[in-house]
């Protein structure tokens, strides 16, 4: 479980970090969770401008770990994962699930 320990001086900076967690979490928000907690990954694109600066991510790829491509992963939500902190990037690597991301998938049958 996440636990968040702040003073009431401080603000949180977890705020859904809570001794019982609970999210709610869309079905293909769970499927492509489900497919980064079995060792895929996001691979990320950004925009580069007229100026030679990079701007936002403008697209996104699901990798799962057999190497096909998840097609319900659309920026939208990517937007949301990332959001919750469900999945992070290191070093401009892919993004890959971190342990919350881990936490609030639903375990799920590996039909192999």
């Amino acid at each position: 479980m996440a636990l968040c320990v702040c003073t009431p001086a401080r603000r949180c900076r977890f705020p859904f970090a809570t001794a019982h967690f609970a999210m709610n979490i869309s079905r293909t928000e769970q499927r492509v969770l489900h497919a980064l907690a079995q060792g895929g990954f996001i691979r990320h694109f950004r925009k580069i401008s007229d100026t030679g600066r990079r701007r936002n991510v403008n697209k996104v790829e699901c990798v799962t770990r057999d190497g096909w491509l998840l097609t319900s992963c659309t920026l939208a939500v990517f937007e949301k994962l990332r959001k919750r902190r469900l999945i992070a990037s290191k070093g401009g690597a892919p993004y890959r699930i971190t342990r919350t991301g881990l936490e609030c998938v639903r375990a799920q049958l590996d039909n192999r």
